[in-house]
């Protein structure tokens, strides 16, 4: 699950101008709650599901529009599937950060990496690049998936069957 980022949260330091305000609409406050509710990125077909599944009246293109608006706001981040879909998170670094993802489950976390930050301004600077803007993700595998690898590659020499094991378990 290989991705690559895109960002709105680099607007800040920037120096772009503020999203206006958005209306708080109903539909607004359930994709914002379910996005509380989830540690991971997540697609906005994902999102529109889950939505739906828990009974909330969220059409898809709204789903759409409102996580855009969002990540233009800087309340949430966005990377891109190496398929160029969309996938999305609430972070709870309120400034410039980057992530850490894992390439089978997903799972990100959040990291800040002054080095980097010093490094970009450095390049830019000898360059005489100005308003300058940076993403940096490093992809791997988190600990759990780094397991299950390990297992499967166990299993898999000892000739034991994986088959009975679920593919959602590799985000648990």
């Amino acid at each position: 699950m290989e991705r690559t980022r895109t960002t709105a949260r680099a607007s800040e330091s920037a120096g772009r101008p503020a999203a206006r305000e958005q209306r708080v609409t109903k539909q607004r406050v359930a994709v914002s709650a379910a996005l509380d509710r989830l540690e991971d990125f997540v697609s906005t077909q994902e999102l529109h599901r889950m939505l739906h599944d828990e009974g909330a009246s969220v059409s898809l293109a709204t789903t759409y529009r409102i996580l855009q608006s969002m990540a233009e706001e800087g309340l949430v981040d966005v990377l891109r599937s190496d398929e160029g879909e969309a996938v999305y998170r609430r972070c709870e670094a309120t400034g410039h950060h980057h992530h850490l993802v894992c390439r089978r489950c997903g799972k990100a976390v959040d990291i800040e990496a002054p080095a980097v930050e010093t490094w970009a301004s450095r390049v830019a600077r000898e360059h005489g690049y100005t308003a300058v803007e940076h993403t940096v993700e490093i992809f791997g595998l988190c600990p759990q998936c780094t397991a299950l690898a390990a297992q499967e590659r166990a299993d898999g020499q000892s000739g034991g069957s994986t088959e009975d094991r679920g593919a959602g378990e590799a985000g648990s």
